[in-house]
């Protein structure tokens, strides 16, 4: 079904496996058009309840492929726009994905491939992982992850990764704010299944999609602007099927069982 992607389901995770392991799992167009279709697919099933994205071979994604490169060399404007704005749909795709998505990564993330796994809910790393932003070194822009990168670590951090293009440790990628946690190689598939499953039976799929919504609706807003969003957000999710589910357990002192 998949030239570029694996995908398995196990326990209402839905695992989508980088699987280019001959390009170092290095993204093209069709590579991002099957990540989206994967995505999407999964975007309706009920069952599924948390995605990790992985990558077969020892690296998580090297960036954007070399034949890629060369043509962006001989594109239009409108041809590298067009591109562009594949690259950007699933980086939104993620971001305001209606369920939680997990980034596992063993191996380095480069350019878009840490692009990737920044836009990602969660990101749990080997020790051995590196991190980078590499585009400024051959005159290209991380433009679409630095809006991305800016919320999440704050301009002052994001600028020392983006202007640098610096390769860092997973421990500095830790402390940067950049990913959640580190695992050892033989460790992290368990840890971050246990941590997966544990969302998938413990949380609402209705108050992920809400919640994670409600971050990209609100986080550009002015204060009061954004507080009436999020109250408004707040009574809509009273009414939810969800809600009444999880106060009326609470109530009679039941176990919920989402």
């Amino acid at each position: 079904m998949y030239q570029y992607i694996k995908t398995e389901e196990n326990n209402r995770i839905g695992y989508l496996i980088l699987n280019r392991v001959e390009k170092k799992n290095a993204l093209n167009y069709d590579f991002v058009k099957e990540i989206k279709g994967a995505l999407n697919e999964w975007k309706s099933n009920t069952v599924i309840k948390v995605v990790v994205i992985k990558a077969n071979g020892d690296v998580f994604s090297a960036g954007a492929d070399l034949d890629v490169l060369k043509q962006l060399q001989v594109n239009t404007f409108e041809e590298n726009l067009e591109d562009s704005r594949h690259l950007k749909e699933l980086f939104e795709i993620i971001a305001t994905y209606p369920k939680v998505v997990i980034a596992q990564v063993e191996g380095h993330a480069i350019a878009g491939g840490c692009g990737l796994a920044t836009i990602c809910d969660f990101c749990f790393a080997v020790p051995e992982a590196q991190f980078g932003y590499t585009e400024v070194k051959i005159g290209f822009i991380p433009a679409l992850v630095s809006i991305f990168l800016v919320r999440k670590m704050g301009e002052m951090k994001a600028k020392e990764l983006l202007l640098t293009g610096k390769l860092i440790s997973a421990n500095d990628a830790k402390a940067f704010g950049l990913i959640n946690n580190i695992f050892e190689k033989s460790m992290i598939t368990e840890a971050t299944t246990q941590f997966a499953e544990k969302i998938a039976n413990e949380t609402s799929l209705n108050s992920i999609a809400q919640t994670k919504e409600l971050i990209v609706q609100t986080w550009h807003l002015p204060f009061t602007e954004a507080m009436d969003t999020a109250a408004q957000y707040n009574a809509i999710s009273r009414a939810s099927e969800d809600c009444k589910k999880g106060i009326q357990a609470f109530l009679n002192k039941e176990r919920i069982t989402w």
